[in-house]
């Protein structure tokens, strides 16, 4: 973590508001990787529910979710690096450094992502459901009974956490973009996912009238 004395940017008039330095590219390469992830698995996901290209690609229906799986995980590791590469080249804000705070939502955050992975599984968690690779029932204990989306929540807790622990007002900008890209990612799939599970139930309330 860089302290607060280490900071190089400067608090100047213009461009560098002495809040956010917007002629720093990281800013905006950051803000366009956070817009971009949830977008790709969204079209990806559709496509292959559609038109299975990556089991057909996989030849499987679990090695195309799997492959999917090590994409959207690698594309969210390399979104975080853009982000504390864009923070690391911004000004220091000095009442939003805020540390205690900051660890309580990244423990908060950790906590709801890998407790829903854990929940859910791989097949779960990386829209097996589009796979056709459906759950039995809906997971209702924790963390998905204190909310919908916990693994979408615990990373805006994340976001905002990084943001108060290196005291960037730029990071809490960024956070603002990802609880509005996950917002919308949820209006998408929320009601995608729930027809997926509808036209199963029916499915199954078929065959046992026949």
């Amino acid at each position: 973590m860089d302290k607060l004395q280490d900071t190089k940017v400067p608090f100047v008039s213009g461009e560098k508001t002495g809040l956010i330095d917007l002629s720093q590219p990281s800013l905006f390469i950051s803000a366009a990787s956070i817009a971009f992830n949830p977008i790709f698995w969204n079209v990806v996901a559709r496509q292959e529910y559609h038109n299975h290209i990556l089991t057909k690609i996989f030849r499987s229906p679990y090695y195309g979710c799997y492959a999917l799986a090590v994409t959207i995980f690698g594309l969210g590791v390399f979104r975080d690096h853009l982000y504390n590469e864009a923070l690391s080249k911004q000004p220091i804000y000095p009442p939003i450094h805020q540390p205690y705070i900051a660890y309580g939502l990244l423990a908060a955050g950790n906590l709801l992502v890998l407790s829903s992975m854990w929940a859910l599984g791989v097949t779960g968690t990386y829209l097996g459901d589009y796979f056709g690779i459906l759950m039995d029932e809906k997971v209702g204990g924790f963390p998905f009974n204190v909310t919908g989306a916990p693994m979408y929540w615990g990373s805006t807790c994340s976001f905002l956490g990084v943001a108060l622990l290196r005291g960037r007002v730029a990071g809490l900008l960024l956070t603002a973009e990802v609880f509005v890209m996950y917002l919308i990612a949820l209006r998408f799939e929320d009601p995608f996912t729930e027809n997926i599970y509808a036209q199963k139930d029916n499915r199954e309330k078929s065959k046992k009238r026949a």
